[in-house]
């Protein structure tokens, strides 16, 4: 056993915290975690819970931070700021939000807020979200621009928020859009401002990759964009094109890819110009990456840049060639919403029981006395294995496990046996992972022992509700022990939760060299042991599904106030039965109605009394009006 003395350094570097934090997040002198939104502030996180639990709310929880989002939005614009300033760039930079990646009220508002003083704005990809875009308080120079595709509706509100002051502009995703909005600026009278998605040949690198290139879903290729300027010059409308638009993927994790796309984006930006064609703004979309692992590299959670690196080499990039072709300057625009977001939301869950081959509902039962010879084999083995016979040892175990399972099927053993002969062959790979754990070489068979003899953690949550990034597409995120960071952990776990289905699981976690496939975690006992998943800010409020009818969780929001302190500003109670089982089509009436029904017939046949029937009705109300998730004492 490792007897030396276990720190909160120690636990920060386990979990990776100083690389994937971004430092908003920290493991204080007391081995907890600390949520630091800006200098000079902290808080710790379960002291936030314990004040939640005492109010008598009930976990999991979300606890967002907005202070977070807002020193993101300033990071951003002032990153670029300060690029622009050491290259003397002559244009400018405008960033935009794309609401798809969050469009929680909260989330909005603060970055319309913060940004108001750099004229960050705001990106729509459908009517609802142009809708609530429309409604909120923006610089008057904040961009409003509307992406994807369009419907005679979607481009009357677009031009309507023209007439409302703000800084619409249509984006063109495809030559036939442009028809539609010329008819309907005619009808209404108001001058659009337009601006061109434009099919990159560069791609981005990562998981989305493939959004961006020839095959893009959305753009106008090469053809297409000259024909979009013809079409505006028979018009008199040129000047209405104020924007080229490029993207090439979310999540980039190679800077060397956006400097490309950014070269290309920004020579055909110069020959439109050359064209006669006053544009104001080039977007280079979206693609500024999270390190979800904090390991700095091209792997897909993470990045090999900085905030910095990335406004730095985009002005650069779109100044050089500028001046090569001796075009005036663009104001910049990026997209950003995953870097804006992510590190403002933590999911905190609890775990509610522990399972796994060497917990103790696994202990070696006690041998029959006409014990089988296979089982004896295995006692064999268990007692020989050694240093220098262990993988012919675990080959033979393997084996005779087979060969259990095969005399159980045809009878020739009983269930004593084989629970005896299960639980030997769970000792026998426990000792070998001792074993093998300090060997420079671990042979390919044996690689998987730990994740084997992981225990299984179950946690209160939904992973299809609260990270369905990680179910459908195996994205990552951080995730540790919000307390108890001043002892060691002792055991390895990945993480089931309470849904039913063998997918709610967690088992691959980050690490800076490779994917690890289970997470150090504590013993647990006594206290509610909490767990915190970090970085989930972006998209998984918007796709997480109901599955098993499991709704949001309960959110809190917080402002983390000098000395240690915090206020709870806000608290949103995750949905009710009854309001996700409506969402299924169901009618609380006629629910409450059927129960009325048969508890009738079962009173009439003596199966309940009235004192029965009133005690069944008023459970059956409570559970339709409760939360969705387990609720237990904390």
């Amino acid at each position: 056993m490792n007897t030396t003395r276990f720190t909160p350094a120690d636990a920060a570097e386990l979990y990776g915290i100083p690389n994937w934090s971004s430092g908003y997040f920290r493991v204080s002198d007391k081995g907890k975690v600390e949520v630091t939104p800006a200098p000079g502030l902290s808080a710790t996180l379960h002291d936030i819970i314990d004040e939640l639990v005492e109010r008598g709310e009930s976990m999991p929880m979300i606890l967002r931070f907005p202070q977070v989002i807002s020193a993101r939005v300033k990071q951003l614009n002032e990153a670029f700021r300060t690029a622009i300033r050491e290259y003397e760039y002559e244009g400018s930079y405008q960033g935009v939000f794309p609401i798809k990646v969050n469009q929680r009220r909260m989330v909005v508002e603060t970055i319309a807020e913060a940004g108001y003083v750099y004229a960050h704005g705001l990106e729509a990809g459908s009517k609802a979200e142009l809708a609530l875009c429309l409604a909120q308080n923006m610089n008057p120079e904040a961009l409003l621009c509307c992406n994807g595709f369009k419907d005679d509706g979607f481009i009357k509100l677009a031009l309507w928020g023209r007439s409302l002051g703000k800084n619409v502009v249509i984006t063109l995703e495809k030559f036939s859009e442009l028809d539609r909005v010329l008819r309907i600026s005619r009808e209404l009278g108001i001058k659009p401002a337009l601006g061109a998605r434009f099919k990159l040949h560069a791609r981005g690198s990562g998981q989305w990759e493939e959004s961006g290139g020839d095959q893009a879903k959305f753009g106008l290729n090469a053809s297409e964009l000259l024909q979009v300027v013809e079409r505006l010059k028979q018009e008199d409308m040129l000047d209405s094109l104020v924007m080229l638009h490029t993207h090439i993927g979310s999540q980039i994790t190679d800077i060397r890819r956006i400097k490309v796309a950014v070269r290309e984006a920004t020579q055909v930006y110069s020959d439109i110009v050359d064209e006669g064609v006053k544009l104001k703004y080039l977007n280079v979309g979206g693609g500024l990456g999270v390190d979800y692992d904090g390991s700095k590299t091209t792997f897909y959670a993470s990045m090999n840049y900085t905030l910095q690196e990335y406004a730095s080499d985009i002005v650069y990039t779109v100044q050089e060639v500028c001046k090569s072709n001796q075009v005036a300057s663009p104001v910049i625009v990026s997209e950003s919403g995953r870097a804006l977001t992510a590190h403002h939301a933590v999911l905190i869950m609890p775990v509610i029981d522990v399972t796994g081959p060497t917990r103790g509902s696994q202990i070696v039962p006690e041998p029959s006395e006409d014990q089988h010879q296979i089982v004896k084999d295995l006692e064999e083995i268990l007692a020989g294995i050694n240093a220098r016979n262990y993988r012919e040892m675990y080959n033979d175990a393997v084996g005779d496990k087979e060969t259990l399972h095969n005399l159980f099927d045809l009878g020739y053993l009983t269930l004593r046996d084989r629970a005896r002969g299960e639980a030997l062959f769970n000792a026998i790979l426990k000792k070998l992972a001792k074993l093998v754990q300090d060997l420079p070489y671990v042979p390919d068979e044996l690689e998987d022992l730990p994740k084997t003899l992981a225990d299984k953690y179950i946690c209160n949550f939904s992973l299809f509700q609260s990270l369905p990034d990680n179910w459908a597409i195996q994205a990552l995120f951080p995730i540790t022990p919000i307390s108890r960071l001043n002892e060691r952990p002792t055991r390895q776990a990945t993480l089931v939760d309470i849904t039913c289905d063998s997918d709610g699981k967690i088992e691959k976690f980050i690490d800076l060299r490779d994917v690890k496939a289970t997470l150090p975690l504590h013993e647990v006992s006594g206290d509610t042991y909490y767990l915190g998943i970090f970085l989930m800010g972006a998209y998984q409020d918007v796709l997480g599904s109901a599955h098993n009818l499991f709704g949001k969780v309960n959110e809190a929001h917080l402002t983390v106030r000098p000395g240690g302190k915090h206020t709870i500003d806000l608290f949103v109670r995750g949905q009710k039965a009854r309001r996700i089982i409506e969402s299924m089509g169901y009618e609380e009436a006629m629910l409450r109605e059927s129960i009325r029904v048969q508890a009738e017939r079962a009173r009439a046949v003596g199966e309940l009394t009235d004192a029965d029937i009133t005690e069944l009705e008023e459970d059956y109300d409570e559970e339709l009006l409760g939360y969705t998730y387990l609720e237990y004492e904390e």
